[in-house]
């Protein structure tokens, strides 16, 4: 008898955002850019199948339309936690959040900001697609989504323990709009 699937975890870095005049980095909204690569990103998960069960998303402004887009491209209803600390996190910070998922969410999808979204995946990568890792290293745009799986529970999640399967930026890939 096998045990319980691995738990993957998909990372997203919001799309691509706005800088008003007078407006606090917290409230700043997406610009027609990221409005426009936000669904890509939707559409990469749904044909990828790698629909999230759960959504922890940043409590900023530019996160939470990120996610509203991507939401609207999945075949299903996440459930979304909207967690003040994943706002300006280290990666430490972020592993701290992702081992309190609870173990029957087996696919969870982190939307958080640069660069602590960047370091948490260049954390916990231990193994895993070398050409992913590479670009990832060197760059971690605006909607850049990363997959990785992990071998164990969410509450022993710790650098260097996950495969990273996947690095795509959904701007690039031309996926046909739902």
């Amino acid at each position: 008898m096998s045990g319980p699937r691995a738990a993957r975890l998909i990372v997203l870095r919001h799309a691509k955002s706005a800088w008003p005049e007078g407006v606090p980095d917290h409230e700043r909204p997406l610009a027609g850019r990221g409005r426009r690569d936000a669904p890509a990103a939707g559409r990469l998960l749904h044909e990828t199948g790698r629909v999230p069960d759960l959504v922890i998303c940043s409590t900023a402004r530019r996160t939470r339309e990120t996610w509203d887009l991507v939401a609207a491209q999945l075949s299903a209803s996440p459930k979304v936690v909207f967690e003040q600390r994943v706002y300006g996190a280290s990666a430490p910070a972020l592993i701290g959040v992702l081992r309190e998922v609870p173990e029957r969410q087996r696919t969870v999808l982190l939307i958080g900001h640069h660069p602590g979204v960047q370091e948490l995946v260049l954390s916990l990568a231990g193994d895993g697609d070398a050409e992913a890792f590479g670009r990832a290293r060197v760059k971690f745009p605006t909607s850049a989504v990363a997959v990785l799986e992990l071998p164990g529970p969410w509450a022993r999640l710790a650098p260097g323990t996950a495969e990273l399967m996947d690095f795509a930026v959904p701007r690039g890939v031309r996926v046909p709009p739902r």
